[in-house]
């Protein structure tokens, strides 16, 4: 059996009774990280297990060893640093190819970053979008922002201190003023949920810099109509008094969903007419 084992994202109180058993009991754990897993291991009073790094950058290499041991009679626990694993972790591969082959595979479902922020946000939980870790090229995030601006759905990424700064800047960009949610430290002694703007956001952790990483909660979009050629152009021509053609174009482009090629064009019109 392959055991898909969630762990503490904080609190080492909320691991389950059963991961307890399972992690004991199995033959072998698949983990990130061997240190952090064995200190896990340490601190919830278990025997040392034997581990196995499986990660992005040697997964193709490991999975198949981990699928033999599991066609040999193995039990092995997967598991990610802390929480669920395959959320923004990896793993799913494996998962896939258990199933394609019949083996048995279950979850034991537990602590998750993504969930337990979008609980204390007090935002709408009916719907929601979970997007994982926004891009770090500031192009590419406005643009994995601007995608599902308009969804009538709950906003959810995660995101490093280091660029929390940059990223409020783009949300007040792509999305406006609309309410937002930040927590960190979740679960731990010092646990912080902090709602407002991008503004009042942007302001507050400018003053107050802070380390981990955080969970932004956004609130839903409102469908909208695509805009007519001639608002985007309106739209253009202001950006144009700004900036380049190339770097307006590139805005409008992905503030309305129209084509960077279509968009550059109309620019460059927009130029010559100067």
């Amino acid at each position: 059996m392959l055991y898909l084992v969630a762990t503490p994202i904080g609190n080492l109180e909320d691991i389950t009774l059963r991961a307890l058993r399972i992690l004991e009991a199995c033959d072998l754990i698949a983990c990130e990280d061997t240190r952090v897993t064995q200190k896990l291991l340490t601190l919830l009073n278990l025997p040392s297990k034997k581990c196995i790094t499986y990660q992005d950058h040697n997964a193709d290499e490991v999975r198949p060893k981990l699928i033999t041991l599991l066609q040999q009679g193995q039990n092995i626990a997967l598991v990610s640093d802390a929480g669920m694993p395959l959320i923004s972790d990896p793993g799913y591969k494996l998962v896939h190819e258990v199933n394609c082959l019949g083996l048995p595979v279950t979850s034991l479902p537990g602590a998750n970053a993504l969930l337990t922020a979008l609980q204390l946000s007090g935002l709408p939980t009916d719907k929601f979008f979970f997007g994982g870790f926004l891009p770090v090229k500031k192009t590419e995030r406005q643009k994995a922002l601007a995608d599902v601006g308009n969804l009538e759905a709950t906003l959810i990424f995660y995101e490093s201190p280091k660029r929390l700064l940059k990223t409020l800047e783009d949300i007040e960009e792509i999305l406006g003023a609309r309410t937002l949610s930040i927590a960190r430290e979740l679960t731990k002694k010092f646990e912080e949920i902090r709602s407002g703007t991008p503004k009042d956001l942007l302001t507050y952790y400018q003053e107050n810099p802070i380390k981990g990483e955080v969970v932004l909660v956004i609130d839903r979009g409102k469908q909208t109509e695509r805009p007519t050629p001639e608002q985007v152009k309106q739209l253009l021509k202001k950006e144009l008094k700004k900036l380049s053609v190339r770097s307006a174009s590139e805005k409008i482009s992905i503030l309305t969903g129209y084509s960077k090629k279509e968009v550059y064009t109309w620019a460059l019109d927009m130029n010559a007419e100067k």
